[in-house]
């Protein structure tokens, strides 16, 4: 029976990960389960798995949840050192999607116990790649990617020499706006961007394709994971999203991995790799599909593709300042406090300030100074949006 800890349970892939475990009952045991806000979630499912132990990361809503698990004999926490202890409990296998930064922690902590990290929290590559990679090397730990776009990509390279690679090719949906006047952007309101018109995802990630800052991260993450150099990444739209990512080769091959846009594929690859088995995903209708369509990813409407270019060549904590100012701007567009159109421009002049204050972007990339860097992100963000509020 294999061990499992979920990092954001309550969460979309969270979700989807208990739904592929449930089908299998008898071959796991629930380990942990870490939540948010929503502990009811959180509690139903610790009960249902029989989890060992829930945590949520808010610490005011600890007495909720032992209140709704009270009698069960299931372990209940709160917070960040919690989420912490519980990442040290013993597990075969841990799926890390809590959102943001706030995930790294957690994932470096469960890879120092040697176990196979199945990595959805794409912010952890971004800020702190080299040491992810360092810290699986040392406790002889695997990382496996969930983002589609990277499962793809793992998944075309299985039995290919990565020296062959010429190219690798992230496609993007192009969100809630892709087919929007470029005019109209600026105009753009939070609701409008939280309406994908492929995937079901929640309301920030959605946001992020609308503004393709989820494909920027992921640009970032592909080039951190797979040791690509940046030139030969690339991003294209693509509008029926089910084509996730392409490998080309030097002989000019281009391998594809080709799905219906449904995370419990790339979930249930990395959950039976290195096996491969049956999962309940739409079987494609290539007939019925008809056709797939591909469009050039435009830096003028989506800047984050530049920036994220930038990231790349500037390397160091760039990632992690980045980030986190795109997590603040993203909660500012949110707030209503900037528009849709500025929350580029406040993430590009973060860096810009960033950078220009020595001994931050080229400062050793550890989780002290990752952290660091993320705070100061988050500071200057909230100083520029004040400035533009004004």
């Amino acid at each position: 029976m294999r061990r499992i800890s979920i990092f954001g349970a309550t969460g979309s892939i969270g979700q989807n990960t208990l739904d592929l475990i449930g089908r299998d009952r008898e071959a796991y045991q629930i380990v942990a389960l870490t939540g948010g806000q929503n502990v009811a979630q959180l509690a139903a499912d610790a009960k249902r798995f029989n989890a060992e132990l829930a945590v949520t990361a808010d610490p005011a809503r600890l007495a909720d949840l032992r209140s709704a698990l009270a009698g069960t004999g299931i372990e209940a926490a709160a917070g960040p050192s919690a989420l912490l202890d519980a990442a040290s409990r013993s597990a075969d296998w841990v799926m890390s999607c809590i959102v943001g930064s706030a995930g790294l922690a957690p994932g470096l902590r469960a890879l120092e116990q040697g176990a196979s990290l199945a990595l959805a929290n794409k912010e952890s590559m971004v800020c702190a790649g080299p040491l992810m990679l360092a810290t699986a090397r040392a406790h002889d730990a695997t990382i496996l990617p969930v983002d589609s776009e990277h499962s793809a990509v793992f998944q075309a390279l299985i039995g290919e020499d990565i020296a062959t690679v010429e190219r690798v090719i992230i496609t993007a949906s192009g969100g809630a706006f892709r087919d929007w006047p470029l005019a109209d952007l600026a105009k753009a309101t939070p609701e409008q961007a939280a309406q994908h018109p492929n995937w079901d995802m929640g309301q920030r990630i959605t946001i992020d394709s609308a503004s393709m800052f989820n494909k920027a991260l992921e640009l970032i993450e592909t080039k951190e994971f797979f040791q690509i150099d940046p030139s030969r990444i690339e991003a294209v739209v693509h509008p029926e999203s089910m084509i996730h990512a392409l490998v080309g080769f030097t002989d000019g091959a281009l391998m594809a991995h080709v799905g219906p846009p449904d995370m419990r594929h790339a979930i249930g690859f990395a959950l039976h790799y290195p096996d491969r088995k049956s999962l309940p995903v739409e079987r494609l209708d290539l007939v019925a599909l008809g056709q797939f369509t591909f469009r050039s990813a435009d830096e003028t409407r989506w800047p984050a593709l530049r920036l994220a270019r930038g990231v790349m060549a500037t390397g160091g904590l760039s990632g992690a300042v980045f980030n986190a100012a795109k997590e603040r701007a993203l909660d500012g567009f949110i707030d209503k406090r900037i528009g849709f159109q500025q929350i580029a421009s406040v993430v590009e002049e973060v860096l810009s300030r960033v950078s220009a204050q020595q001994g931050h972007i080229d400062a050793d990339i550890t989780l002290d100074n990752v952290m660091n860097a993320d705070h100061l992100a988050r500071v200057r963000a909230d100083e520029i949006m004040t400035e533009l509020e004004g």
